[in-house]
């Protein structure tokens, strides 16, 4: 009995020192930590090749129409940086932005924080707001009502407002308003674009990219419409005329710098 007894406590002995040499040789796996970085997204507005001001400064549109500009919004939503190899590789989660053109750059601007570490090439992005968002009634930050770019429940954003004047009007003033907005059907104003950089930006915890995006105002009455602001230039409500604007805003932007 002595010698059973001794060789059961050997036994137990040994498998306590092997299980206690494995805890050792093999710990429990811990997860990795991803390096991320923040985007800085910053938007410009031209008239051409020139910066555009608003107030009396003039511009010519494609159709030979002179005009000038006294409000120029829009939304950007549901942003995506693209990776090198042009697969999604991070979005942006509640991602509502109201671009609003002034002489304050904060109006004009918005960062991507802990965006994961990597290359990006490209960004793709929402002009307007989804329909989703059009009708969950009242919110809060860029999308607040309040703003004063939303009509009703029933008709949802304006996607991209547009306000000047030009002698060419036939209206008070020579009063222009470009107010798209429609979420559904034929006359849908949403938009989604991917825009290339001029070069892909890494993004890790000691570099910060920026990336400059352009709208081109002259190109919001260019293609593939050219506006005649004789005969067009109110749009109130959702229909075939802000379809018409949001086909030629789908072309307005480009990106015109990616980098540090």
């Amino acid at each position: 009995m002595t010698g059973r007894i001794i060789a059961t406590a050997l036994f137990f002995a040994t498998l306590g020192s092997i299980s206690s040499c494995k805890k050792k040789d093999d710990p429990t796996p811990t997860t990795p930590t991803v390096d991320t970085g923040t985007v800085y997204m910053e938007y410009f507005t031209t008239a051409g090749g020139s910066t555009l001001y608003l107030g009396n400064e003039n511009y010519i549109n494609a159709h030979g129409d002179t005009f000038t500009v006294s409000k120029f919004n829009y939304y950007i939503s549901n942003v995506v940086l693209n990776g090198a190899d042009g697969t999604p590789s991070y979005t942006e989660p509640e991602s509502y932005h109201l671009i609003e053109h002034s002489a304050n750059p904060a109006d004009m601007a918005f960062k991507l924080p802990k965006v994961p570490g990597g290359k990006y090439s490209s960004v793709t992005f929402t002009i307007g707001v989804d329909s989703l968002r059009n009708v969950s009634g009242a919110q809060t930050g860029a999308l607040d009502p309040a703003l004063g770019n939303f009509w009703s429940w029933n008709t949802g954003y304006i996607m991209l407002k547009f306000e000047g004047n030009s002698s060419s009007a036939p209206t008070t003033g020579g009063q222009l308003i470009f107010h798209a907005g429609g979420f559904s059907g034929a006359n849908n104003v949403l938009r989604t674009i991917t825009l290339p950089m001029p070069e892909a930006v890494t993004v890790d915890k000691v570099s910060t990219p920026h990336i400059h995006f352009t709208a081109d105002v002259l190109k919001l009455f260019k293609s593939p419409n050219v506006i005649d602001f004789a005969t067009l230039n109110t749009i109130h409500m959702p229909g075939a005329n802000a379809k018409k604007l949001a086909d030629n805003y789908a072309n307005m932007f480009t990106i015109t710098y990616a980098g540090l």
